[in-house]
């Protein structure tokens, strides 16, 4: 049967987000800790995320081709390396939809706390494989398992930390709040390219043989962290209202993929919008970095840029998301395309000259101007576009499929842009333009719940009797 929405166990109204009593209020002195640790724990996921795969690309780039498929060619060895960065996204949605079922079914603190577990496990097992001299073609085959698997845990993080985040937001601030999302991964570029330049400084013959490894064993440390941290998140009070009024009339609900199956249209547009924030970070970072080794730059450059554009990104992500509420996410998110699209070819231009400040100029126009506006923006903007009972599922179809199809293959389909235009980048540029096109035009067409204390739903509950 279906439910009208001021009928709804789930409808939001004015009182499910006004304050109440004095001090009690979303916003209150008496809040603040709480809304601490829920965005911290939301965080350190999003850092876990973007630290597992920022330094999976960076190692793809400059370590990788000479330890797993060291009998190649280095241009083939690349795209092999490359390729198996491309495979760790195939395996994103399907995480996105087991998660997704579980964070709309379960809880978001269930999804949030197996998927940190997995994720630490799958990446230190990485920094445990031998090299392909010692064991054949045994190592990239565990090589490409263990990314199988990080990539399954992966797809069902942002999904279920943005839900927990922005649910948990006061009226006018989810853009704020969603934005912290993107200080962890700020923090992750910190860390993962931190670590991989100064264990770069020392010896090479160390760093291809250990140095590069302790990195990936720390995402354990990482992973014990996060689950201290998100044992103590408690469900937002939209989720709990909603569930305790479907037991309360003895409702059975859709699956959360039945319900987002219901609205294809922002289903499907939630894909294409993610799709320029996707690829920014992996062209103009992790292909970046490998057009600049093979350029002759050192790699250890291209890590220490990194670092500096971690260190803004934790300070600018939740300026722009505060920013997003003012001016409204469409059109900063929009605008963050439209930037894009202009800024990466000045962005290559820079990476061209060699010159290591300019590199780090590039590194900053290219990235943190337009690239952290979308990400800052997209994880609440996505939130926004779906009902409760069908949030984290919806959310995580959106962005794990839109960096799987961005993202993921974005280094590979640069790698290859590149070699048929015999060295030249404007085939790369290209594609940028055309995908900044279709999530400007995608983000114009979608359908958004307003960040109001009455906002409702969008669509009907749909239930079914029990």
């Amino acid at each position: 049967m279906s439910a009208p929405a001021a009928q709804n166990p789930g409808a939001t109204g004015p009182d499910a987000s006004s304050p109440g009593a004095p001090g009690t209020g979303p916003d209150s002195p008496r809040r603040r800790p709480a809304h601490a640790r829920t965005i911290a724990g939301g965080a350190i996921g999003t850092l876990m995320e973007y630290f597992d795969y920022y330094l999976y690309g960076l190692a793809a780039a400059a370590v990788f081709p000479q330890v797993f498929f060291s009998g190649n060619d280095p241009f083939v060895a690349q795209l092999e390396s490359f390729g198996t960065f491309a495979v760790g996204f195939l395996f994103r949605p399907l995480g996105g939809v087991v998660f997704g079922y579980i964070g709309d079914r379960m809880g978001r603190k269930v999804t949030l706390l197996v998927t940190v577990i997995g994720m630490g496990l799958a990446t230190a097992a990485i920094g445990l494989i031998p090299p392909d001299h010692m064991i054949g073609a045994t190592a990239p085959i565990l090589l490409l398992v263990f990314r199988m698997l990080q990539g399954l845990f992966v797809g069902g993080e942002m999904g279920g930390a943005a839900t927990m985040v922005v649910e948990h937001a006061p009226v006018g601030r989810r853009g704020l709040f969603g934005a912290f999302l993107i200080s962890g991964a700020g923090i992750a570029n910190v860390l993962s390219a931190g670590m991989m330049a100064g264990l770069g400084l020392g010896p090479d013959s160390f760093f291809m043989t250990w140095g590069w490894r302790i990195p990936f064993l720390f995402s354990l440390v990482l992973a014990i962290c996060a689950v201290l941290l998100r044992r103590q998140l408690h469900e937002s009070e939209e989720f709990t209202t909603h569930t305790q009024g479907l037991e309360i009339g003895r409702i059975q609900r859709r699956s959360p993929l039945a319900a987002v199956c219901r609205h294809p249209k922002n289903t499907l547009l939630g894909i294409l919008i993610g799709l320029p924030q996707s690829i920014a970070g992996y062209i103009v970072l992790t292909y970046g970095l490998a057009f600049m080794v093979s350029d002759g730059t050192a790699a250890q450059v291209g890590f220490i840029g990194t670092v500096i554009v971690g260190a803004l990104q934790m300070v600018i992500a939740p300026a722009y998301g505060a920013l997003s509420d003012k001016v409204g996410r469409r059109k900063f998110y929009i605008a963050g395309c439209i930037g894009f699209a202009v800024l990466v070819w000045p962005a290559f231009l820079l990476y061209a000259t060699g010159s290591t400040w300019l590199i780090w100029l590039g590194m900053v126009v290219g990235f943190v101007i337009p690239g952290v506006a979308m990400q800052s923006t997209l994880s609440t903007m996505l939130t926004e576009m779906f009902d409760v009972e069908e949030r984290t599922t919806g959310v995580n179809i959106g962005y794990q499929l839109s960096n799987t199809l961005g993202g993921g293959l974005a280094p590979l389909i640069a790698t290859a842009l590149v070699g048929w235009a015999s060295g030249q980048i404007w085939p790369v540029i290209v594609y940028v333009v055309v995908i900044c096109l279709v999530g400007a035009v995608a983000t114009a067409a979608a359908s958004y719940r307003p960040d109001t204390a009455d906002a409702g739903r969008l669509h009907d509950l749909e239930v079914t009797s029990a």
